[in-house]
């Protein structure tokens, strides 16, 4: 991993240009804030990290989002610039594909990349959070500043008021560059917001989300087979679980708030489970499934959409105060960690010329973030419902097929999005071009068909009965016709 000595934190270069380093203003110390303090403070800037909350790796209980993290192409490569992703991915458990869960118990493997073997990784969001700010702390031009709530904030001046949660001591801080990472809820882009002209939406959707625990065996194994993404696809609702370190599984049931509001008692929890996931019981264990139930309240899950991401040339939003995402594609963090990389790929080809860098960035990454955002809410429906449907399982082997003939011309769509970096919005015009492409074949086939067996059969069948025929190759090949683009 590169350390402190090996930036120069007087002066930064850019294609052998000196610049004076930037006083960087960083609000919010999760995940993306802490990386990116990382990568700006590797090229020699002076870095401020203020988060709301006590520091992490002293907290007993860590309050806010738990859901498993999937690591995958796009936050490796923002790990390895600076020089994090091997020890991430020691930590983590790679899962090459799907395994589902029918309501019979038995189990059918989905594999994520069949030619290659490619995986993505389990990680827990506590330790990659330590992983981070521990490598900041090495940097002597990285300050970390826990308990600093930000309560409002000047963006064209650069100019920060900040309250001590616990002493409600007012502190004020400034800085030539004040960057927003501090998740769904920003207080960054609260003040953004207030501009005119500005484009924002926020959308809750009707499901939420609520956290179980299967625990290790007696024997202190897994109780499931640990290198997969486990599913139990329900039509309108499922149930996931990705693997831990310490051999639990982390257990997350997503269905319609009026279905979790339906269930009031033990005996409702116990009939539901039986009836939609009978295997579960026996993993999660009867007891343990009622008292976590019960515990907490189904928690939301919410989009958000905005642009521009920049303010005059000042300040900045990235990560989940950009464009939060439902977790269903796996991709909110590693989409956060992207942010990252385009933002350093920004310093590296103009300095530190924020008038150019914070515009660019804007207009690079706002439709791949609302591209991601669309493609998250898709997969929810892929995940719970289509994952089960031959049309589904047919398509799938389909492209895999392709993809193993033509590796540089056909590839997949979770492929495109997990396991390469082509932009997010690539990746929808990608599969639209693929839907076109397979519907011409596909009803060219048909037609050739319906001609070959009308030419062959005209003297030994009547009209009806080629009719029929006809209609029934039609409604085979209508099994593989790819599904509306999202």
């Amino acid at each position: 991993m590169a350390t402190a000595s090996d930036s120069k934190y007087k002066r930064t270069n850019t294609n052998g240009m000196q610049h004076q380093p930037l006083d960087v203003a960083i609000v919010g110390g999760g995940l993306v804030g802490s990386l990116l303090a990382l990568h700006l403070g590797k090229k020699g800037h002076e870095v401020n990290l203020y988060e709301y909350r006590e520091d992490i790796r002293t907290a007993e209980l860590v309050i806010g989002r738990s859901i498993n993290l999937a690591l995958s192409a796009r936050g490796r490569r923002a790990l390895a610039e600076v020089g994090l992703e091997d020890a991430l991915l020691n930590h983590g458990i790679p899962m090459s594909g799907r395994m589902l869960h029918d309501v019979n118990g038995k189990c059918k493997i989905v594999p994520y990349d069949a030619n290659t073997n490619q995986c993505i990784y389990s990680v827990g969001r506590k330790h990659l959070n330590e992983v981070l700010l521990n490598a900041a702390e090495k940097y002597p031009n990285i300050h970390l500043h826990f308990n600093h709530k930000l309560v409002s904030a000047n963006l064209d001046e650069g100019n920060l008021s900040m309250v001590d949660p616990v002493t409600k001591d007012v502190k004020s801080a400034r800085a030539d560059l004040i960057v927003g990472c501090d998740g769904a809820y920003s207080a960054v882009r609260k003040e953004i917001v207030k501009r005119p002209r500005y484009d924002f939406s926020q959308t809750y959707i009707e499901h939420g989300y609520l956290e179980l625990c299967i625990p290790p065996t007696a024997g202190g194994e897994f109780a499931m087979p640990h290198n997969y993404l486990h599913i139990w696809p329900r039509g309108q609702f499922m149930m996931i679980a990705l693997p831990n370190q310490d051999r639990t599984w982390t257990v997350t049931l997503f269905m319609p708030f009026k279905q979790f509001h339906s269930i009031t008692d033990q005996g409702l929890l116990l009939d539901f489970f039986r009836q939609h996931f009978p295997d579960a019981i026996e993993l999660i264990g009867r007891e343990r499934l009622v008292k976590d139930f019960f515990k907490t309240k189904a928690q939301p899950l919410v989009m958000i959409k905005c642009r521009p991401y920049h303010i005059g040339a000042k300040a900045l939003i990235i990560g989940d105060a950009a464009h939060a995402m439902v977790p269903f594609y796996g991709q909110g963090m590693n989409a956060g960690f992207e942010d990252c990389s385009v933002l350093t790929e920004l310093f590296n080809q103009y300095g530190t010329d924020l008038t150019r860098i914070l515009p660019e960035f804007s207009e690079k990454r706002w439709e791949d973030a609302h591209a991601i955002c669309d493609l998250a809410m898709y997969n929810y429906i892929e995940m719970r419902d289509l994952v089960t449907k031959r049309s589904y399982l047919l398509r799938k082997k389909l492209d895999e097929l392709l993809f193993w003939m033509m590796p540089n011309t056909w590839v997949p769509l979770y492929n495109s999005v997990s396991f390469s970096h082509m932009r997010y919005s690539k990746c929808i015009a990608n599969r639209a071009w693929q839907d076109k492409i397979l519907t011409r074949v596909l009803y060219g086939a048909s037609i050739a068909s319906v001609a070959a067996i009308g030419g062959l059969c005209y003297r030994h069948v009547t009209m009806g009965h080629l009719e029929r025929l006809s209609t029934s190759i039609l409604s085979t090949l209508q099994l593989l016709k790819p599904k509306a683009s999202v």
